[in-house]
C-alpha cells in the first residue's frame, strides 16, 4: 500500500532561509554548519528538493516520524514526503524500490520486522537504492548485548494487547471525569488535577490518559466548595496546577476574543488573582503536589507529574 503523506501539495517547505545578503547564524557547538541558501544550492549543483520514502511491513507510523524530524533539520530544501506500508513480500518492495534506485535526491527510510524483507532492502541497496535502516543498527546491538534474538512481528507496537485495553480505559474514565463530572469516582483515579479555569487541565488530562493513566480533573471557582469526595483521595495522586496571574490574563483575553463576549470578573486582573490565591490556598490544605504550567508544553508538565506517579504507581508497559 502506498500512500503521499497527507499534505495538500506533494512539496512542502519546512522553513525560510536567511535572506539575501545576511550572514547564516553560526553553529551551535557540535552542530554542522548551517545550509546553503536555496540558490547557492541551485549554483553548485547540489539538488534542492529530496523525496523521503517509508518502507514498512507494518503501518510506518514511526518512520515518518523520523523523516519528518530529519526534514525539520535542512529548513532551506524542500521535502517530499511518501509512504509504502504494509508491504507484503520481497517481490512488492522491489517493484516500488527499484524505479527510485540511483536518484540523488531519493531515499528510503524503512522499517521492517520481516527478515525477508530486510535482505531484500539490503540487497537493492547494494544495487544503487539510497536508504537508511532505521531500528536495524539498534537491534543488533540489543542482541548483542543481551543475547535474546528479536521478534519478527510485524506491527507489534499496534497489538491490541492488555496495554492497548488500559489505554482505551483510561481515556473513557478521563472523558467521564472531565471538568468535575462525577466526583463520585475520583478514588478510581490514578491522578487528579486541580487548577482555576484556562490552567491546562483538559488537554494535560487527555494527554496523559492517551498514555494509559485514568486521570480526573476538577475546576476550582473562587468561593465554590469542592466536592467532599476530593478530601478523601490519596493527596499524592492530586496535583494542583498554578500559573501567574499575567499568563492567565492573557489567555483567558483571546478566550474571550474567540468567544466575541466581554466576560467580567473572568478577565479582570484583580479577580485572577484573587482566584489563584484561594487554589493555592486550597492546595496547601489538601497536602498536595503544586505544578507550575506558566509557558511550559504540556508534555513538558506532564512529565514532571509521571516523575512523582510512577513511584506511587509504576506501570512499565506503558
Amino acid at each position: 500500500m502506498t500512500e503521499r503523506s497527507e499534505q495538500p501539495e506533494q512539496t512542502r517547505r519546512l522553513g525560510q532561509p536567511a535572506a539575501a545578503g545576511q550572514p547564516a547564524e553560526p553553529a551551535a557547538p557540535g552542530e554542522p554548519a548551517a545550509s546553503a541558501a536555496p540558490g547557492e544550492l541551485a549554483a553548485s549543483g547540489r539538488p534542492h528538493h529530496f523525496t523521503l520514502h517509508i518502507l514498512s511491513d507494518s503501518l510506518g507510523q514511526t518512520a515518518e516520524t523520523f523523516a519528518r524530524v530529519l526534514a525539520s533539520r535542512f529548513p532551506a530544501l524542500e521535502f517530499s514526503i511518501e509512504r509504502s506500508s504494509l508491504i507484503g513480500d520481497p517481490a512488492e518492495l522491489e517493484l516500488i524500490a527499484r524505479p527510485h534506485c540511483f536518484k540523488p535526491n531519493y531515499l528510503f527510510v524503512y522499517t521492517f520486522a520481516r527478515q525477508d524483507l530486510l535482505d531484500k532492502m539490503e540487497q537493492l541497496s547494494g544495487e544503487g537504492c539510497q536508504a537508511v535502516d532505521l531500528l536495524g543498527h539498534a537491534v543488533r546491538y540489543i542482541h548483542k548485548l543481551s543475547g535474546e534474538r528479536p521478534t519478527g512481528k510485524v506491527g507489534a507496537i499496534h497489538s491490541t494487547g492488555e496495554t492497548y485495553f488500559q489505554r482505551i480505559d483510561a481515556m473513557e474514565y478521563t472523558i467521564d471525569h472531565d471538568d468535575g463530572r462525577h466526583p463520585e469516582g475520583l478514588l478510581d483515579a490514578d491522578i487528579v488535577l486541580i487548577g482555576v479555569s484556562r490552567s491546562g487541565k483538559s488537554p494535560l488530562s487527555t494527554f496523559l490518559a492517551y498514555q494509559g493513566w485514568k486521570v480526573a480533573n476538577l475546576p476550582l471557582a473562587f468561593g465554590s466548595h469542592p466536592p467532599d469526595e476530593l478530601f478523601e483521595v490519596d493527596p499524592r495522586r492530586i496535583y494542583g496546577l498554578m500559573t501567574t496571574p499575567e499568563v492567565l490574563l492573557q489567555i483567558r483575553e483571546s478566550r474571550s476574543v474567540e468567544l466575541g463576549m466581554h466576560l467580567g470578573n473572568y478577565t479582570s486582573r484583580e479577580s485572577i488573582e484573587r482566584e489563584l490565591a484561594d487554589a493555592r490556598d486550597l492546595m496547601r490544605r489538601l497536602g498536595c503536589i503544586v505544578i507550575n504550567t506558566a509557558n511550559r508544553a504540556i508534555e513538558e508538565v506532564a512529565q514532571d507529574i509521571l516523575r512523582y506517579v510512577l513511584i506511587l504507581d509504576p506501570k512499565p508497559d506503558l
